[in-house]
């Protein structure tokens, strides 16, 4: 909720709300529900809104990429009371660019303010997939008429993921690719990482395999679509000896899975 984060895609993280509920198995190790395991006050499955820090990105004054609601999703029916004050922040603040996750993008096209045209270029749209199972929801992010700035966050793989980099789905032409250039309903970046967690508990982690990833980073080097490698994930960090926990010292890498690019 600070303008200091771990996580290495992003500059600040801004919660709007706290606490979410399952979509898929995507969700069964979410860090969410593992972190609040201490937290005897509130239900973690009940969305509530934040109070100190709501205000946050407006008083950060140097232009930051803010991961948007890391402790909830942004679009989930918790927050319709109070999604349009979120907005708001968002229009007052056009030093920032928002980056917002979600993965219940089906419902982003009823959700967008009246002003979306004004704030839609300094706001990233994206959804999360971790199995082939959740890939129907790329489909609904690049549906949804926001035409800003979509992202994958693939993440936790744990499982072989297929992404149907094709024209029919993501719009990619040839002389577009060559050009540097893509449509507006394109992905334009992608994340991945393996998923951390712990040994034993509710809140384990799932295996994930180095060819997965080394498949969609080959696979958005060939499309030019910049790809950000967060972390090999808990799993592999533990097969391959390395230092880093989760796998998320990037110097511990491969030299060729040593690419945390971002969007130009």
């Amino acid at each position: 909720m600070a303008q200091t984060t771990k996580i290495s895609w992003t500059d600040a993280t801004w919660n709007i709300a706290a606490d979410c509920t399952k979509v898929d198995a995507d969700c069964k190790f979410c860090y969410m529900y593992r972190d609040s395991m201490n937290e005897t006050r509130y239900n973690p499955k009940t969305v509530r809104k934040t109070k100190t820090v709501f205000n946050n990105p407006l008083k950060w004054k140097e232009p930051l990429r803010i991961f948007t609601s890391s402790l909830t999703d942004f679009f989930h029916e918790g927050c319709d009371d109070f999604r349009d004050e979120a907005w708001e922040v968002i229009k007052k603040c056009p030093q920032h660019t928002f980056q917002i996750l979600t993965k219940r993008p089906e419902r982003i096209h009823n959700h967008l303010p009246d002003f979306w045209e004004e704030i839609k270029d300094r706001v990233w749209l994206g959804t999360s997939v971790g199995s082939q199972k959740g890939i129907d929801r790329v489909d609904e992010l690049l549906s949804s008429g926001a035409n800003c700035l979509y992202f994958l966050s693939i993440e936790p793989l744990y499982e072989e993921v297929e992404i149907p980099f094709h024209e029919k789905l993501y719009r990619l032409e040839r002389y577009s690719i060559e050009m540097g250039t893509f449509f507006s309903d394109a992905i334009k970046w992608v994340i991945v990482g393996g998923e951390s967690g712990n040994e034993n508990g509710l809140y384990k982690y799932r295996p994930c395999k180095l060819e997965w990833i080394e498949k969609i980073v080959k696979d958005c080097n060939e499309y030019k679509i910049p790809v950000f490698v967060k972390q090999l994930g808990t799993h592999l960090s533990k097969e391959m000896k390395l230092k880093d926990r989760h796998g998320s010292d990037i110097t511990e890498f491969s030299t060729h899975l040593q690419i945390q690019k971002f969007p130009l």
